[in-house]
């Protein structure tokens, strides 16, 4: 890898950070896309390209029921998503 390389990306994701929240955000975002974003578009191109239509989203929404369990600046953690798609009765103790 470049120190040109290395620049972009810590610009990209690091930016003019002035906080350690802004930090701890930037490399959040990065392990992000590292563990998920690269892998998921990866699978899509390859469904794509064995003529298979591919749909990619980000799903953002803060459920309340995350309130008081992970810290606020915690938005949609992994599979926040399933009790909006599938109905709550997916969640433990809702049945």
């Amino acid at each position: 890898i470049t120190s040109e390389v290395v620049d972009r990306v810590y610009k990209e994701y690091m930016g003019d950070a002035e906080s350690p929240a802004q930090v701890r955000d930037g490399l959040l975002d990065a392990m992000g896309d590292v563990y998920f974003v690269v892998s998921a578009v990866k699978v899509a191109r390859y469904h794509r390209d064995a003529g298979n239509p591919v749909y990619f989203y980000e799903f953002q929404h803060r459920p309340s029921s995350m309130d008081g369990v992970v810290p606020e600046f915690v938005k949609a953690d992994h599979g926040a998503e399933i009790a909006f798609v599938l109905g709550k009765p997916f969640l433990a103790g809702d049945v």
